[in-house]
């Protein structure tokens, strides 16, 4: 800005600011009262345009001035000052008054200082020459990277100071020289050159300068780090075993091949998921990955995956170097083939145990609970422990006792056998006791041993135990305690050495939460419980009870009849809320009231029991979402009592164990009268 410019006042003529001009060397000038304040202002312009017109230079300058010329204050940023016009020159005012002028060359020394200023602040070197290849730009960075000060060789020659530079060149192609890479003092630089051209012809050139040693030694460490990757993808994709990566929130990241021949899984749908989203859809039956990431330890264990295989996985943690959870990296073994072997040992050891068993030949074990069932009471037979056996009405807890009896350490002795619920209250406990001469009017002369004194040795069977009445439960606990009775009428205790093996269809629990069933005689009672599975949770030796009872018949009476494959069907399909005992009736009713050789039809509705409603059959008057409820509760109820466990159930209904255990609990359904 320059302060105290030249002014003129209103009355001065043409002449006079002419005179002005030349004399102080300016185009224009601010036009001002006696008090120093802003009245307009006379350019060359309005002086020229006089002259043009021959107007007379005695006139005054008010009649040409501009009156509303822009203006400026001190506080005013210099881009504001840019933007008010082609003026040669513009007053600087503080209110009214004229405190200075800015003209165009102090605009271009304000942009040239913010120039340099910007070419100092750039983290790239900068370097520039004149026409005659001398150096007139040299910024900090420059100095830095190449080691010279900028007062040392801003104005000296190019050549003397860098020898084998192209920046030269550039001058004389006139052509831009990108990315040039180029060494100097042992440093690694790429250099964008570019001429300077003005109005058409190249004044200089100037090069932007950026050290790349340090982006060198990165590019070689990331070289070497591709190398290894390459390296460590070829030992994974090597390895025979399965290799399963997630990140630390279980996220699946990478699985080698072998992990697709081992498992059969497709990795488009399994990338991408997390192992908990995995799970729920059913696609693995548990994650080690999900056990790790809480753990944070290494764990083992089984898998088994949707596709039917069953591996063995092992899952360890890696840590970043701020101790966090940074991979779960799972090694995966196929066991399939292994658990096949085992299972086929496992039922060479059953067929070699059964063959030395002593069965029942009504007891027919083709499902995995009746198998599992046979080998229990055959582990049973090896102890001396009291047997609680409970199941529903007719599933066979008596033949379970015989077997049970006939494969243990006591089956040289009798097993004796009685039905607590058949004999009136006030017999019941001579029968099982016994009692001396003259304890009650009617009894045998010399009294009677009693049943557990007949089973002594061996075993006695007590059937229908929930009904055995209040008043003989304590004392059949002292029995069970202390291997002694005491018989009715006398005083004298008999030792004992009786298993007692007792049998219910009813819920000793409920019944002692009641009141009606002794707590101490439960436990005495339930040291190992055995339940029997009914008939409708193991419904794939519904064929072979068939047969096994039309054979007796035709055996019997020497005829030789079949049942129809669609009759089969729907004694499959049945429910059977009386078990064995119910089936046994119907065929045999079916046996001697249908005529012919084939069993074409089953009436259930004679069986005493009604046969259940279609499952696909739903109320009319029924909301869609109510009826969607309903629906996926059969479905859920259906694929329990079929399959007989919440894993298998999950499997078939193509849904993880945890969503089959919550929609269970959310419809009501008892999941331990499956399990």
């Amino acid at each position: 800005m320059t302060i105290s410019p030249s002014v003129l006042k209103p009355e001065a003529t043409l002449q006079e600011a002419a005179k002005l001009f030349i004399d102080n060397e300016v185009a224009s000038a601010p036009v001002v009262d006696e008090d120093n304040n802003l009245l307009g202002l006379f350019d060359k312009t309005q002086l020229f345009r006089a002259a043009a017109y021959g107007d007379d230079f005695e006139n005054q300058i008010k009649d040409y001035m501009i009156k509303t010329p822009p203006t400026v204050t001190p506080q005013d940023d210099i881009k504001i000052i840019q933007k008010t016009g082609d003026f040669s020159q513009i007053p600087v005012v503080d209110g009214q008054k004229v405190i200075g002028t800015i003209c165009q060359k102090h605009l271009v020394g304000v942009y040239y200082d913010e120039l340099l200023t910007v070419i100092d602040s750039t983290y790239n070197a900068i370097v520039s020459i004149d026409s005659d290849e001398n150096i007139n730009i040299f910024n900090p960075a420059a100095e830095k990277l190449l080691g010279k000060k900028r007062s040392e060789v801003v104005g000296a020659p190019f050549s003397s100071l860098f020898p084998s530079g192209r920046l030269p060149n550039i001058i004389q192609s006139g052509k831009v020289e990108p990315t040039q890479k180029f060494v100097f003092n042992d440093r690694h630089f790429i250099s964008n050159r570019t001429p300077i051209v003005v109005e058409g012809k190249v004044v200089g050139a100037v090069a932007i300068l950026q050290d790349v040693s340090d982006f060198d030694a990165i590019f070689e460490e990331l070289q070497t780090t591709l190398e290894l990757k390459e390296e460590l993808d070829a030992i994974i994709e090597s390895s025979f075993d399965g290799i399963f990566v997630t990140d630390g929130t279980g996220k699946v990241i990478h699985a080698n091949e072998a992990y697709k021949r081992i498992t059969g899984v497709n990795m488009e749908d399994v990338l991408g998921k997390t192992m908990d989203e995995l799970v729920e859809a059913g696609v693995y039956d548990k994650s080690v990955s999900m056990l790790v990431r809480d753990r944070l330890e290494p764990i083992t264990l089984t898998q088994e995956i949707s596709t039917g295989k069953t591996v063995l996985v092992t899952g360890n943690p890696i840590f970043d170097k701020q101790g966090n959870l940074f991979r779960v990296v799972t090694n995966v073994r196929d066991i399939t083939e292994l658990n096949t072997l085992k299972k086929e040992v496992q039922h060479l050891h059953f067929q070699e145990k059964l063959k030395k068993a002593e069965l029942c030949e009504n007891f027919i074990a083709r499902s995995p609970k009746s198998k599992e069932l046979l080998d229990l009471i055959l582990r049973l037979g090896e102890v001396d422990s009291t047997v609680l056996i409970y199941g529903e009405s007719g599933v066979g807890k008596e033949m379970v006792a015989n077997m049970l009896h006939n494969n243990s350490i006591r089956k040289d002795k009798p097993i004796v056998h009685i039905n607590c619920g058949a004999i009136p209250a006030n017999l019941l406990e001579s029968e099982l006791f016994g009692y001396e001469a003259g304890a009650f009017t009617g009894a045998q002369k010399h009294g009677k041993a009693g049943l557990f004194q007949i089973a002594d040795k061996g075993a006695l069977f007590l059937d229908e135990i929930g009904e055995l009445p209040f008043s003989l439960q304590v004392k059949l606990l002292r029995v069970i305690q202390e291997s002694e009775i005491t018989r009715v009428g006398g005083v004298k205790p008999i030792k004992i050495d009786v298993r007692i093996i007792a049998a219910t269809n009813r819920n000793l629990w409920d019944m002692v939460a009641d009141g009606t069933f002794r707590k101490d005689l439960f436990y005495r009672l339930n040291v190992v419980p055995v339940r029997v599975p009914p008939l409708r949770e193991r419904r794939e030796e519904i064929p072979a009870l068939v047969y096994h009872v039309i054979k007796k018949l035709n055996d019997r009476y020497g005829l030789n009849k079949a049942v129809y494959e669609k009759v089969l069907d729907r004694l499959i399909n049945y429910d059977w809320p009386g078990n064995i005992r119910e089936l046994e009736n119907i065929i045999e009713r079916a046996y001697v009231t249908v005529p012919g050789n084939i069993i074409k039809d089953i009436n259930f509705e004679s069986s005493g029991t009604k046969q259940e409603e279609s499952p696909s059959k739903l109320p009319d008057e029924l909301k869609l979402k109510k009826a969607v409820e309903e629906f996926e509760k059969m479905l859920i109820l259906n694929s329990l009592k079929r399959y007989g466990s919440t894993r298998k159930a999950a499997v078939m209904l193509g849904v993880s164990q945890p969503t089959v255990c919550r929609k269970a609990a959310r419809y009501g359904i008892r999941l331990a009268d499956y399990e």
